[in-house]
């Protein structure tokens, strides 16, 4: 089995040391990342680190608003780094108004990158299954009104709807990867294996489908290249 990692996860050694960051999660046994942002580095300087490492870019977690606003500058950069997935990590979403601003945007921009080999996708947290004040649901509409792509993250739907699998089941011709992640029903993280969401059944249903597994994790306690070794390790135990 191949394991990727969101770079959110050890964002206490990127922020100052990313090729160093990128380096380890290598050498821990990852095959892939996804960045979420690359400190000022150019493409050039990127593409030399993976080449470097040996690892690949899954896609990466990136502002809908940098699409929006200077399309072409984020489109030259993400082609040259060979970013095969755009995935939005997040969007304010809190009521219609907002919702449909934020479909809008998405149905306008997911064909043009899928013109230039770019796929578009979203990431989700708790908060999108949870219905806003005006009794709309973010997740609901998301799913029924664009074709957008999805990279399910497991932990905050079990937050926001306490069954992932049944929602992974609902998607599955969407998906482009999971997030594997843990933690306690009340939204706090933990590394792979420590919490209560159900990661070994996530875990079953995914290697069943064939979805690209990609690690976060999110509380850098002690540090996130400690949490990352772990959660590589527990996934290795579950392969049975």
């Amino acid at each position: 089995m191949e394991y990727g990692i969101q770079l959110y996860s050890v964002r206490d050694m990127t922020q100052n040391d990313f090729e160093g960051a990128v380096r380890q999660v290598a050498a821990l046994g990852y095959k892939s990342v996804e960045p979420a942002g690359f400190f000022g580095r150019t493409a050039e300087q990127v593409n030399a680190l993976m080449e470097e490492t040996g690892l690949r870019i899954s896609g990466t977690h990136s502002p809908l608003l940098d699409l929006v606003n200077k399309y072409e500058e984020t489109l030259a950069f993400h082609k040259a780094i060979k970013n095969p997935c755009y995935i939005v990590p997040g969007y304010s979403m809190k009521n219609q108004a907002e919702i449909d601003g934020f479909v809008n945007y998405v149905n306008d921009l997911a064909p043009k990158l899928e013109k230039e080999g770019i796929t578009l996708a979203f990431h989700n947290h708790a908060r999108e299954f949870i219905p806003n004040a005006d009794g709309s649901v973010a997740m609901e509409q998301i799913v029924c009104r664009t074709n957008l792509k999805l990279e399910v993250d497991t932990y905050w739907a079990f937050v926001g709807m306490k069954n992932p699998v049944s929602f992974l089941e609902r998607v599955q011709d969407r998906l482009i990867a999971v997030h594997m992640k843990d933690g306690s029903p009340d939204g706090h993280g933990t590394p792979l294996g420590r919490g209560d969401a159900p990661v070994a059944e996530v875990y079953e249903w995914v290697k069943a489908h064939n979805i690209p597994m990609v690690v976060e994790s999110e509380t850098c306690t002690p540090d996130g290249m400690t949490e990352a070794k772990i959660c590589i390790e527990y996934l290795k135990s579950l392969e049975g």
